[in-house]
């Protein structure tokens, strides 16, 4: 490449000036020799409390969200408030490692097909670190059936904005709840126009604790039923089929619904009988704490 593209990093805050002080830094440390800017998305909080301590950096730029409130609605405002070559998320307690930014670019420019671009990462739950590699440079719409992969979170998206905006379409605002599955749901999208590229390096630090599981699991299972809605060829999948019914059934179980938890773990068990998380909701509803289960998957970088 003779002139590297323009990125707006979109980071959307509400109330944790400490936690994003740390995501920023990751930001500004990039060494990016390309045009960057940092566009902080404030949503339902005051602009200066959210943003106290910052740096002063010509790079920042302070908006508030005047879309729907939440996470989608914030991260759609950053997006069409930039006008550069690429976008690329951030969530306010995440960390983007050094080379981020670079080793992402080089991967785009090297698969020219692609309009987005993910990575690794590390996963930090309470002091304990694990890696989720996706083994391979290129994700396609069928890998992304059976499998959310996680490791392509959030916080490792860099997308073209000309596709996000004129084709692939912003992150849906009426999914249930807010950073539910809005990002499988962009993935999705995404990956059937065009491949991911992917660097298979952990170049993002992701940070999971204690209050992951404040959880409403009402939502969470009206998410999941939006994506099968939404994405009818997940069905198509057995083991995608099965994987999303034992979140239902997990769910529900956690939720203390044990006749629906039931019901939705023999459907998944029908679909693909080695499927865990049928299981896992089985053992909740038998008595086993579900959070305790969930603890013992974030401890190795896991999840239901």
């Amino acid at each position: 490449m003779t002139e590297l593209p323009s990125v707006t990093a979109v980071v959307p805050t509400r109330n944790r000036p400490a936690l994003l002080l740390r995501a920023v830094r990751g930001i500004l440390s990039q060494g990016y020799d390309g045009d960057l800017e940092l566009i902080i998305v404030v949503d339902q909080d005051d602009p200066k409390t959210a943003t106290a301590g910052l740096p002063e950096d010509p790079r920042i730029r302070v908006i508030t969200n005047d879309r729907k409130p939440g996470l989608s609605g914030t991260r759609n405002t950053g997006i069409l408030a930039s006008q550069a070559d690429l976008i690329a998320f951030c969530d306010d307690d995440d960390e983007w490692l050094p080379g981020k930014l670079a080793a992402q670019v080089e991967a785009l420019a090297d698969s020219p097909a692609s309009e987005f671009v993910s990575c690794s990462i590390e996963v930090d739950f309470e002091g304990s670190r694990s890696v989720r590699l996706a083994d391979g440079t290129q994700i396609t719409h069928e890998d992304l059936l059976p499998s959310r992969m996680s490791m392509l979170h959030s916080s490792t998206f860099m997308i073209r904005r000309t596709a996000l905006v004129d084709g692939i379409g912003l992150v849906a605002e009426d999914a249930p709840g807010a950073g539910q599955n809005e990002d499988w749901d962009l993935l999705l999208r995404a990956s059937a126009r065009a491949p991911i590229a992917h660097v298979d390096r952990p170049l993002v630090r992701i940070f999971w604790s204690g209050s992951y599981f404040s959880r409403d699991w009402e939502t969470k299972i009206s998410s999941l039923q939006w994506m099968l809605d939404r994405h009818p060829d997940i069905s198509t999948s057995p083991k995608g089929a099965a994987r999303v019914y034992g979140q239902i059934a997990f769910g529900y179980a956690s939720w203390g619904r044990r006749r629906a938890a039931i019901r939705w773990a023999a459907r998944s068990i029908r679909n693909r009988w080695v499927e865990p998380r049928a299981y896992l909701a089985l053992a909740t509803t038998a008595g086993v704490s579900g959070e305790w289960i969930l603890r013992t998957l974030h401890k190795r970088g896991r999840g239901v």
